[in-house]
């Protein structure tokens, strides 16, 4: 009782914090995108595709909150391959119809690159930018297309965004590090967004001035769904539940080093048939005390072997932007047959021709990452499958991955995550900004639930110790 009991006080004041949050976006305003049905309409007919039931109830949800004049604060939950970019797009393209900004904020360059490329082709009447610490793009409306990274460039994308001349951003980090405002914010959309703290998402919020941008939250992470709206209680939640139809099931196989010919030949066969492969290291460079392979050391491998006659680069962090941009370009162009790389590769990615993700030595990744890497093939019509290569086994890492065979749902698969997991972060270190509690554990859904009933219940300002408590912890959360 004494464990719960403490539990119960670092889940209420963390329930404390969400709901100051809600209170506070309830008290500014924002700008009211007014609905126009039949532009809506007309926008979701042009996607080359029909929407699922789940994403058109998610736009139906997201452009509601956005008619208010209090600013929007929605989570938008979806496995990976959903469809979450076009339903943020819908969003996007009602706030620039209605006359206002959005920005679209990824957690990498990789993914800041694709997600430009493929919003400047759904939103061909507005101008779209691209910023990143090492590249600015201009879509074609706002002049030529300008690669060459200058101080003065730069300084010439903040006047137009302050000026409103470009309606639409797409951004990594950089755009909260570099003193860039707009003109009329009115929506922002964070991809993946539990890598930014609140503290970030609340700088760049306060550079619409009075007005505050409706908030947009990706992430591609299942969460079960009992633990959803407690563990983002400051926001309203849409969920993808359903992948758009003629997507194929992935066939996933686990092999021993004793059937690993197999496994070769069934690459070398979809290499024939013109097709691509991921193969995914947990290293970048050789480490004799953790006894995993590299990505060098695998790319050697391969090159040494029956798989030495095709195309073969390497794709990881420590790579220059220049290299990093100019390999994936190679393997976007199918200039590539195998791409060996770490989880740079885990988002952002997306090669439809690609029918093989090999993850090497994969006990030492997390069934969600296991599931993410997996999401980067399947991704057309063309029969894929993922092949899961651990270097040691241990019961928990064999259930793991034995539960990886077994199940296609993400939302499944993270209930499974957190059985064999217990009181391990479900997020694994990519959720940085979740509170570090001392005994409390995602586990404790019973206690998370009775924590936020009582958070509606009680009026903080009538409790000064407790107001102070709320305060140190919102200090303490998202630091970053």
């Amino acid at each position: 009782q004494a464990i719960d009991r403490n539990k119960f006080d670092e889940l209420f004041l963390h329930q404390l914090m969400f709901a100051r949050s809600r209170a506070e976006a309830t008290r500014r305003p924002a700008y009211s995108v007014k609905r126009d049905y039949d532009s809506e309409k007309t926008f979701a007919d042009s996607f080359p595709f029909e929407l699922t039931k789940a994403q058109k109830r998610s736009v139906d949800e997201i452009l509601s909150d956005m008619s208010d004049p209090h600013p929007m604060n929605r989570l938008l939950e979806g496995d990976v391959g959903s469809g979450k970019s076009a339903v943020a797009a819908a969003a996007i393209e009602s706030c620039l119809r209605s006359g206002h900004q959005a920005a679209y904020l990824a957690p990498t360059e990789i993914l800041a690159k694709q997600q430009w490329t493929e919003l400047s082709e759904m939103l061909p009447e507005h101008s779209v930018a691209l910023l990143t610490r090492s590249e600015i793009l201009l879509s074609q409306l706002v002049g030529v297309e300008l690669q060459t990274e200058t101080s003065s460039l730069r300084s010439t994308v903040k006047k137009l965004l302050r000026s409103g001349e470009i309606q639409f951003v797409v951004a990594t980090h950089a755009l909260l590090q570099e003193g860039y405002e707009f003109d009329k914010l009115g929506l922002l959309v964070i991809d993946e967004q539990h890598r930014f703290g609140v503290r970030q998402r609340q700088e760049l919020m306060s550079r619409a001035g009075k007005i505050a941008p409706h908030l947009l939250s990706m992430s591609a992470t299942p969460i079960p769904r009992s633990l959803a709206l407690s563990i983002y209680g400051d926001l309203d939640i849409s969920i993808l539940d359903e992948l758009p139809a003629g997507r194929k099931p992935i066939k996933t196989h686990l092999v021993s080093d004793k059937n690993m010919s197999s496994a070769i030949n069934l690459i070398e066969r979809e290499i024939e048939s013109k097709h691509q492969v991921y193969a995914v290291c947990p290293l970048i460079d050789p480490s004799d005390k953790l006894g995993a392979k590299s990505v060098t050391e695998f790319a050697d491998e391969l090159r040494s072997g029956q798989l030495g006659k095709y195309r073969i680069e390497i794709l990881h962090g420590k790579l220059k932007p220049a290299d990093k941009s100019e390999v994936i370009k190679q393997f976007v162009a199918g200039e590539i047959d195998i791409l060996v790389s770490t989880t740079v590769v885990e988002v952002g990615v997306n090669v439809p021709n690609a029918t093989i993700m090999f993850i090497e030595g994969a006990e030492r990744f997390g069934l969600a990452q296991l599931h993410q890497l997996r999401g980067r093939v399947g991704r057309a019509d063309i029969e894929s499958y993922c092949i899961l290569h651990p270097n040691s086994f241990s019961d928990r890492s064999r259930d793991r991955l034995v539960a990886m065979t077994e199940s296609q749902d993400g939302f499944a698969l993270a209930e499974r995550d957190l059985e064999l997991r217990g009181s391990g972060n479900l997020f694994g270190t990519a959720q940085s900004g979740f509170i570090d509690f001392k005994l409390a554990t995602l586990a404790d859904v019973d206690l998370m639930k009775k924590a936020r009933d009582w958070a509606g219940k009680i009026n903080v300002e009538d409790y000064p110790d407790l107001e102070d408590k709320v305060e140190q912890q919102y200090e303490q959360v998202h630091f970053e």
